[in-house]
């Protein structure tokens, strides 16, 4: 009989298996995992000994999250994805670099104190030589995917784990990350390793359009169907027609290695003249592409002509994603399309983890409300206008014990101080001139066994305060009109922009009702402070996007990086919807997209005009520009590029200011 563990996975090298394992694919796991043992015995490891679980310092995995950014910004949708099936398992998805190195974790609360426990921590290496056996540092060791269950580690502190891994690979065959799915031994599930695979190459696909933004990419496969899907073979050719790269499965259907590749063209491997491909799309309604490879086999296939940072056609074919959407499921992968970040409108993804983007201050909030979320402790959110202080409240709702019951948001500053009671308390029917006839749940009694979000708290009239603070200490309210108490059982979030302490001196805020909403206070750093930037240009424009897929000019990036953002995540939300409205189908955000009173503000900053200035008429602040600019362009020598470089705009802008002063 064979040996099974708690949910029938065998140990390897066993006939009787029950899984869809065949008796080669057993034999191949068990050689694999002897190997990578051998490997871990002679990297000095002991078994029995107690793991290094030391994470790298703050600094040190700042600088890993900068390097891997782009990594990191692409693997991120798809992991929230991923995690979105995998669900309540007992598991974790995390996303490591190319030495193994965690760099992002999304888990199950009930599973998160015994990955602590084995050090399933961002910062913390699972390389083999670190670790022994396991499965990411065995994918990256052996370059393929791996699963390493329960006994199969190498150190015996992870036997109680199960762990399904695949490399990312880029188009030049190096692993620049991993892609890992992490749970309890007794909850393996068999379709994990697949969802992992599968997912792994949404992020390579998704990098490999990344890295060919200057080029002929061509989408193709010999059943119509499967393109734009992950059966599709995908191959990048210069504009010339040069071929430059191929994916895994591209270069499965060309059926040549790397090698050979470099020495074909677009028209020698699809039997097609480049001019004949522009020729096709020029027609108003291109259809799919019927062509023949250089082994005879005829495939479809649709291109996408990038060339010189304009798209000359993207071409999508509409019949073939009707009923498409980018959800895994457990049988079947469903359309993903390259370079988008896709933004699920399933509330559960609206979540801390998909909030928590790499910047450190924030990942330190998320942390301290992690901690008390589900214990009746009410939160404070403090931070400029514009930080995200509603979305961060709906995102603690959709995490807690309570995400199936009612969120219910007041902005106590939005509503006239005449309807604020009634809206917060209810009121009975005939209660006052105007009444419904038949009454009104208050917003507290709609929030009851949810969420009340009390937003902008600091601006409640001073004379409801001691009625809030009564129903928050009694649990019941009573609606105006009545006097039949109702108990109420919420969870409590307020925000704020304002100083409640100074308010509280001032004699305009209670100081008993402040002391009874701080039960946790937290911060959120305003967007000039962020150090995820490119990231949340990436959510901002995937969540607006309508089926074109944008990328954003290298300028506004750095441009952005440069802002204060007064406006924090508001202004930059609207400025990029407006961008890609002006670049239409253009494919790419660049400098002239965005509007003009934008780039005054950010001139006025950072040529150094102060902030008192700003009711300065137009002309005064654009002769005081000119004198900024003429002065750094005299101790420049008259160089223009090193006066942009020191005044931190760009060449354009100063020949602009210069040329207006001429004329």
């Amino acid at each position: 009989m064979a040996q099974h563990t708690e949910q029938g996975r065998p140990r390897p090298g066993n006939a009787e298996s029950l899984l869809p394992f065949s008796l080669q694919e057993a034999d191949e796991q068990t050689l694999l995992i002897e190997k990578s043992h051998r490997r871990s015995l002679g990297y000095g490891l002991n078994g029995t000994s107690r793991p290094d679980y030391t994470p790298v310092g703050k600094a040190e995995l700042s600088t890993l999250l900068e390097a891997n950014k782009t990594l990191h910004a692409y693997a991120l949708p798809v992991m929230e994805t991923l995690y979105a099936q995998i669900r309540n398992t007992h598991s974790m998805v995390l996303l490591t670099d190319a030495r193994g190195c965690i760099l992002q974790t999304m888990g199950d609360e009930d599973f998160l104190e015994k990955a602590n426990q084995v050090a399933l921590n961002c910062g913390i290496e699972w390389s083999e030589q670190s670790k022994g056996t396991n499965a990411i540092g065995t994918a990256i060791a052996e370059q393929t995917p791996v699963l390493v269950h329960a006994h199969e580690h190498y150190l015996h502190a992870n036997h109680i784990l199960t762990c399904s891994a695949a490399p990312i690979i880029d188009h030049a065959s190096n692993v620049v990350g991993v892609l890992d799915v992490t749970g309890d031994h007794r909850s393996y599930h068999k379709h994990t390793m697949a969802l992992v695979r599968m997912s792994a190459q949404m992020i390579e696909n998704q990098l490999f359009s990344a890295n060919f933004q200057d080029a002929i990419t061509l989408h193709f496969n010999a059943r119509p169907e499967f393109i734009g899907t992950l059966m599709e073979g995908i191959a990048s050719f210069s504009p010339g027609g040069r071929f430059l790269a191929a994916n895994r499965v591209g270069l499965f259907q060309l059926g040549l290695p790397m090698g050979a590749l470099q020495t074909h063209t677009f028209s020698s491997l699809f039997g097609m003249p480049l001019s004949s491909l522009f020729d096709h799309y020029r027609t108003a309604a291109p259809e799919l592409l019927n062509l023949c490879l250089h082994t005879g086999v005829r495939v479809y296939a649709r291109a996408e002509l990038r060339l010189k940072h304009h798209v000359i056609y993207a071409a999508t074919d509409a019949g073939a994603l009707d009923g498409r959407n980018s959800a895994l499921t457990a049988n079947s992968l469903q359309r993903h399309q390259p370079n988008r970040h896709a933004v699920t409108a399933d509330k559960r993804l609206s979540s801390l983890r998909y909030l928590n983007t790499g910047d450190p201050r924030l990942a330190e909030v998320i942390h301290k409300i992690q901690k008390v979320m589900g214990r009746d402790i009410p939160i404070l959110i403090t931070g400029e206008t514009g930080t995200g202080k509603e979305l961060l409240a709906q995102a603690i709702h959709n995490d807690s014990p309570r995400h199936d019951s009612p969120f219910v948001a007041v902005n106590c500053a939005s509503i006239p101080e005449t309807l604020i009671e009634s809206e917060l308390f209810g009121y009975e029917e005939g209660a006052f001139t105007g009444a419904r006839k038949k009454g009104n749940k208050g917003k507290i009694q709609q929030a009851n066994g949810g969420t009340l979000f009390l937003d902008e708290i600091g601006d409640m009239p001073y004379s409801l305060q001691a009625r809030l603070l009564r129903v928050l200490q009694e649990r019941v309210v009573t609606p105006l009109g009545s006097t039949q108490p109702i108990p109420v059982n919420i969870d409590l979030i307020c925000a704020t922009h304002r100083n409640l302490r100074e308010l509280i001196a001032a004699g305009r805020f209670r100081e008993d009702l402040y002391y009874r909403l701080n039960g946790l206070v937290v911060k959120l750093p305003p967007l000039r402070e962020r150090t995820d930037i490119e990231t949340l240009i990436a959510k901002i424009i995937s969540s607006e996007s309508t089926g074109i897929v944008y990328q954003v000019s290298p300028d506004i990036i750095t441009l952005f990086k440069q802002h204060k953002w007064p406006g924090n995540f508001r202004q930059m939300a609207n400025l990029l919807r407006t961008a890609m409205v002006m670049a239409e189908d253009c494919g790419e955000i660049r400098l002239e997209h965005l509007p003009e009173d934008f780039f005054e503000d950010v001139e006025t900053r950072q040529l150094g005009i102060a902030p008192a200035l700003a009711a300065t008429t137009h002309a005064s602040l654009e002769t005081l520009a000119l004198d900024v600019i003429k002065e750094k362009l005299d101790a420049c020598g008259g160089n223009i590029a090193a006066t942009a470089r020191a005044l931190g705009v760009s060449r354009n802008t100063i020949y602009r200011k210069l040329y207006e002063k001429k004329y």
